[in-house]
This record gives structure tokens, sequence and C-alpha cells, in this order.
């Protein structure tokens, strides 16, 4: 349910974008990638003489353990002139990178979504793993290489051995 590959289309590592021609959107601005624990913004700017009344920042945050939370809608905020409209989301530990699509609503009532399916845009984190890969700026997020069995594993690995030595030796 919560979950979709990390390895979606795309290189990883490789922020993507999608146009907006045709849309109403003039540009999107943000972040060239996400840090975990803070906000991250989004302005987008209409083009002149558009018949957009509401636009709504649909968002999906990925993180090293492989899994996608479930996209999350945010309204964005008019600035007061019609034009420009801002957002934010806040980004959860570990995310390997955020995607996001725009639900746009019309004058009329008529609504679109940008772009048509799936997300147009992916921006990756500071510090990433994607398919056994560490990448980004920083190191932080990355954890040690632990050996063959990390943790509560060996014991368990050799509690299992025993018990199937045991179960060997009553035949």
């Amino acid at each position: 349910m919560l979950a979709l590959s990390v390895s979606g289309a795309g290189e990883a590592g490789s922020n993507d974008s999608t146009s907006t021609e045709g849309t109403g959107i003039a540009s999107v601005s943000h972040a060239d990638m996400v840090r975990e624990n803070t906000e991250f913004e989004i302005s987008v700017t209409l083009d002149e003489g558009n018949n957009i009344s509401k636009i709504e920042w649909i968002t999906q945050v990925c993180i090293n353990t492989g899994i996608c939370w479930p996209p999350q809608k945010t309204g964005l905020v008019d600035s007061g002139d019609g034009l420009t409209f801002t957002g934010s989301v806040l980004i959860d530990d570990y995310a390997t990178y955020a995607n996001w699509r725009f639900d746009i609503t019309r004058n009329d009532d008529s609504t679109e979504t940008v772009p048509d399916s799936g997300f147009g845009w992916k921006v990756w984190s500071d510090c990433w793993f994607d398919n056994g890969t560490w990448g980004g700026p920083s190191t932080d997020c990355q954890e040690a290489d632990e050996g063959f069995l990390p943790g509560f594993a060996a014991p368990a690995a050799m509690a299992g051995l025993a018990m199937a030595a045991l179960m060997a030796r009553r035949d």
C-alpha cells in the first residue's frame, strides 16, 4: 500500500521536470535538492491572462528504505497578484527524493492534472540510497557496512543453525 520502487523512471540522482507549455504555468521555482527535516518550498508563476483559480500540489516523498509515502495534497497560496502561488512541504528523515505534480482548477471549475499521469517533477536529496548505491553531496544518512549479518540477525542465524543441528541429530 505504501510502497513503490525507489528506482522509478529516470537516472538515480538526476532531477526531472516536465513541460508546462499550454497549461497556464509560466515557471516553477524550487531548490535543486531536498534535505531531510526541512521545508521544501515551491513557487509557481502563471502566464498573464490565465484562467487558473486554484493550484493543488500533489507531493510524494520516497525514503532510503525503498518505499514512497502516499501522495499528499497541499493547496498553493496565491500571493495576492493572481500570478504567483507558493507552498512548502516538510521532507521526511532519510528522504531519497520528492516528486510531484499539480492539479489545476480553472475559473469555470474544470480541472487539469500536470502532467496528465504520474509525477512530472523529481528532486533528489542531498543524501540518498537507490538500488545499492549511495549518492548526494552529504554522507550524513549513509549507514556503515556492518558485514554479512548485521544487528540481531547474527544471533538469530546462529540459533537457527543450532536448531537445525539438533534436529539432524534426532534422526
